[in-house]
């Protein structure tokens, strides 16, 4: 029998042997090396394929920034290019930055600016800005229009679309995944999100979209710690991170602030 994908289709992901070894953490053993381009029938699976779940709907973003920041955790980002072709990571470093002139670190801390407008909503939507003129920084816009709540992305765990994310950072064939999304800014690049995505829809049929994992890549346990690469509120508990995962872009303090598991997910 041949070891080959027989069907491939973008909401599948090709299990291979050598992933057990390849990419191993102590959070979880089962990785993904394989791609789902239907245009590449001959993936070589070699343990069959595994189905991500239900796209994410508008109302899981109306919630406070807070809660949203730490249901992020373990999501997959997907990233749909122009030519058709997916790439895929799960999230797993996020911090909130919150509206209503709640936080000192936050972009809308002092209003509505041309700059910062997509913070405003609607929910559910992009906000992408370019930080110090060097690179791009991708948020999912949170809660009701006009509150200017966000969850900046700070670092994805690569699983599909692997090469085309080495090639969209300029980095050498077959280098190591680590650094790949590790940052703000090298995960805009991996992902191709600049500023022609700003206050475009996070969603089904969109050039971006967020997917639940399947179960082999469910329940990850999170750490909540400061923010990083701020001058104000600086103590402030609102980075959210995977625990032990070798893909966040600093390490989380020793002194942790809380860890727990995500509770159930609401609003789709």
């Amino acid at each position: 029998m041949s070891s080959q994908c027989l069907d491939p289709c973008p909401d599948r992901v090709c299990v291979g042997r050598r992933a057990f070894s390849y990419i191993g953490d102590s959070v979880r053993n089962l990785k993904f090396l394989g791609h789902s381009d239907p245009r590449a029938p001959d993936s070589g699976c070699t343990m069959g394929q595994v189905k991500f779940g239900p796209y994410i709907g508008r109302d899981f973003y109306r919630r406070p920034c807070l809660e949203v920041a730490a249901e992020l955790v373990g999501l997959i980002l997907v990233r749909r290019m122009a030519d058709g072709q997916l790439l895929a990571g799960q999230i797993v470093e996020v911090e909130a930055y919150l509206g209503g002139g709640q936080d000192p670190a936050s972009h809308a801390q002092r209003g509505e600016t041309p700059r910062n407008r997509s913070m405003f909503g609607p929910p559910g939507r992009l906000y992408v800005y370019r930080s110090y003129g060097i690179h791009d920084c991708a948020n999912l816009v949170c809660e009701p229009t006009g509150t200017g709540a966000a969850v900046l992305l700070r670092a994805v765990e690569p699983l599909v679309g692997i090469e085309q994310m080495r090639r969209n950072r300029s980095l050498a064939k077959g280098s190591g995944p680590k650094l790949i999304a590790a940052g703000p800014g090298r995960l805009t690049q991996a992902f191709a999100i600049g500023p022609e995505l700003d206050g475009r829809a996070v969603a089904r049929g969109q050039p971006v979209a967020l997917r639940r994992p399947p179960p082999q890549l469910e329940g990850l346990a999170i750490t909540r710690c400061p923010r990083i690469g701020i001058s104000k509120a600086v103590s402030r508990p609102y980075r959210f991170c995977a625990n032990d995962n070798r893909y966040l872009s600093k390490p989380i303090p020793k002194q942790r602030t809380r860890s727990t598991r995500p509770t159930p997910r609401s609003g789709g």
